[in-house]
């Protein structure tokens, strides 16, 4: 996208917090007058500034007193992800060691990454009210122009919303018309939020300028998605089905699964007709770091013992993760209850020297693009070697992270090595559509239509079951990068339910909430699915039981129900709000 990448001068006086960087500390000597920014020049500006933190770079700065991207990282990976049990944190105990904690739900109001997330997301409310503030008084627009710049921004303001909501639910709200900033977290933003994405919905243009701008239909997917996270399951069902019959892509692309699962994964089809709504990365566009790279996934590559990425072995899928992928060989359907009493076959406590063979039972191919494992392809890098690409197995498990990892022979133009760790060019998907497909299915068995809803898992699942997007094996072992064979890397198997499956809601929501777990796994959806759910607490405290037999890193953690489900406000923030007086933000309950 290109207007993501474009060097915004004009911010650096005039929006708060990460914007400023390590200026903050001098005079403002360059801060351009609210008028020079009044054109429809500057408004574009303003509005290209709010995109741009979506990548959650400026909640992350250090020289702000925050710290790595990854903290604000638009994923979630260590609030969704980590948080859920689709990973381990990885890496060594002392690496990092917040996200420790909130993976055994330990963490407390100091956490210093709670506090770059809520920096990143209001750095990003800011610029949108900056650019609703500005636009009112410009003129000169074509008809309905002003009303798509003022939707974008709207939407934006939205999604950072949306973010905070459910991260830390009670939040306090701030719009353009705002003038005492410090305001209570006494009330539900979900009200504004509809509002936000329901003007959007009403008002964005179908095709945009640049494929990473936010369109209708990117707009209704979301105030969907906000209307199913409220329980408001008729309404969410009307929408959805609008935007899977109706829906395209900002360039005018109707919304349709990508023929192979792994396209939505690769920087050569970003913004393809499964992409909703991204997060726009381009690599080695900034000589002196990866900021317009896909940094907040930087940490998140193998790292050990020839392994070509130089960093750094975080986010390793779970043992339990990738047990989810076992099919019954009969019916090539997953195990909706004994996943964990089918497990697949790990390389833990083996050497890399040591001989092994990968498990020979059926598996849903996606795994393998979602996990790397001892044996199989790894991309187009080589068999992936076991504990020689895992920094410490006995800490985190045998497996690494390859949704968002760039590819051998792209590695000049998808990767960025401009930092310490790697950047890449792989977009971050909010929204994809097979994500919208599912919360579709859900809506559906909600509201009693459970053909419907088993139609619309099957979809995704036909697409898994296509030997196209399978991993194949390397035609040369000694050169990857000359291609794949025909002969599959595992004995895939995927197979699509019947109406056995989807009898009943409860079923049907089991079978859904599965295909959920695996189809969006390592995406950062799962705490927050599991949250809405109502099921968190039995979900995540089985797993860490599970877990603990195998990994070091998730020992002594346990969820507490009525405490776990949200994060604390950060305690740097409940301090500033109390400058001068007692304190405007209250603690969320139990912290």
């Amino acid at each position: 996208m290109k207007f993501k990448i474009k060097l915004l001068i004009i911010l650096t006086g005039t929006l708060s917090l990460g914007a400023c960087k390590k200026y903050l500390d001098k005079p403002l000597t360059g801060a351009l007058e609210g008028p020079l920014l009044e054109t429809k020049e500057g408004v574009r500006d303003l509005l290209i500034g709010t995109y741009a933190v979506l990548d959650g770079q400026q909640g992350g700065d250090a020289a702000i007193g925050g710290g790595g991207a990854w903290e604000a990282s638009p994923d979630n990976w260590i609030y969704g992800g980590v948080a859920a049990g689709d990973a381990n944190k990885g890496s060594d105990p002392g690496d990092q060691t917040p996200i420790e904690s909130i993976q055994k739900f330990t963490t407390d109001p100091t956490n210093g990454f709670l506090n770059s997330k809520w920096k990143a997301d209001y750095e990003g409310i800011s610029r949108a009210n900056l650019v609703l503030k500005t636009v009112a008084k410009v003129n000169g627009y074509a008809a309905g122009q002003k009303e798509n710049v003022i939707a974008q921004a709207r939407f934006l303001r939205a999604h950072y919303y949306f973010d905070l909501k459910k991260m830390f639910d009670k939040v306090p709200y701030i719009d353009e018309n705002t003038t005492d900033f410090n305001q209570p977290n006494n009330a539900d933003i979900w009200p504004k939020i509809e509002e936000d994405f329901t003007y959007a919905y009403q008002n964005l243009l179908g095709q945009q300028e640049d494929a990473g701008r936010a369109n209708k239909w990117a707009a209704g997917a979301y105030l969907a998605k906000t209307y199913l996270y409220e329980h408001k399951y008729a309404e969410a069902k009307t929408l959805f089905e609008t935007i899977v019959t109706q829906g395209t892509t900002a360039n005018g692309q109707p919304y349709k699964l990508n023929d192979n699962f792994e396209d939505n994964f690769r920087a050569a089809t970003n913004n393809s007709a499964e992409s909703v709504f991204a997060v726009q990365a381009a690599a080695n566009v900034d000589p002196n770091g990866i900021s317009n790279a896909n940094n907040g996934d930087m940490l998140n590559f193998p790292y050990g013992d020839g392994s070509p990425f130089g960093c750094c072995g975080f986010y390793q899928p779970s043992i339990d993760l990738v047990n989810h992928f076992r099919t019954n060989s009969a019916t090539g359907l997953p195990y909706l209850d004994a996943y964990n009493d089918h497990p697949v076959k790990t390389d833990m406590g083996i050497s890399s020297s040591q001989d092994f063979t990968p498990d020979q039972g059926t598996i849903d191919p996606r795994l393998d693009w979602t996990a790397g494992r001892r044996g199989i392809p790894y991309l187009d890098w080589g068999i992936h070697p076991g504990n020689n690409w895992v920094r410490n197995q006995a800490y985190a498990g045998p497996y690494s992270p390859i949704k968002m990892v760039y590819g051998q022979a792209a590695q000049g133009t998808e990767g960025d090595g401009h930092s310490w760790a790697p950047g890449s060019g792989i977009n971050n998907n909010i929204i994809r559509f097979s994500d919208v497909l599912l919360m579709d299915a859900e809506t559906q068995a909600q509201t009693g239509n459970l053909v419907r809803a088993m139609e619309l898992v099957n979809m995704v699942r036909a697409r898994a079951a296509n030997p196209a997007g399978w991993v194949y094996q390397y035609k040369d072992p000694d050169k990857p990068t000359a291609g794949f064979s025909d002969e599959p890397a595992a004995n895939y198997k995927v197979g699509l339910y019947d109406m056995s499956y989807f009898a009943t809601k409860e079923s049907a929501l089991k079978a859904i909430y599965f295909e959920r777990k695996i189809e969006l796994a390592l995406e950062g959806h799962r705490f927050f699915d599991l949250v809405r759910w109502g099921i968190a607490a039995q979900e995540i405290n089985t797993y860490l039981a599970f877990q603990g037999k195998f990994t070091q890193d998730v020992r002594g953690g346990k969820f507490t129900a009525g405490k776990n489900e949200i994060y604390p406000i950060p305690q740097r923030q409940i301090d500033l709000s109390g400058a001068g007086g007692s304190p405007k933000l209250i603690q969320n309950k139990n912290y």
